[in-house]
């Protein structure tokens, strides 16, 4: 059963900002690293940030200097703000546990579309 429920996409202008929310709300992820992926349309799912076992926060390239990762582990949340938003970080996001693979449960996403 899937207990990570992702929200807070939505359609903006490039340069603009969101804030996605991750719960995890029966604390099944608690122990795990956790990290956010995302999916464009007919490509594979990709990871985005993760926050690794060591506390280490780690970005794709193409996101490095623009999005920010967070978590609180008290409130079960994972946050990621994604900041000066380009056409090319339109895709559907995903939190998980990290690393995650296609077998693993997933949720259902929340959709970032960014016009330019």
């Amino acid at each position: 059963q899937v207990q990570l429920v992702e929200s807070g996409g939505g359609s903006v202008q490039a340069g603009e900002s969101l804030n996605l929310s991750c719960v995890d709300s029966g604390g099944f992820y608690s122990g795990n690293a956790m990290a956010w992926y995302r999916q464009a349309p007919g490509k594979q799912r990709d990871l985005v940030a993760a926050l690794t076992s060591f506390g280490v926060t780690i970005y794709d390239d193409s996101v490095k200097g623009r999005f920010i990762l967070s978590r609180d582990k008290a409130k079960g949340t994972l946050t990621l703000q994604m900041n000066n938003l380009k056409p090319e970080d339109t895709a559907v996001y995903y939190c998980n546990k990290y690393p995650a693979f296609k077998y693993n449960d997933w949720g259902q996403g929340t959709q970032v579309t960014v016009s330019s």
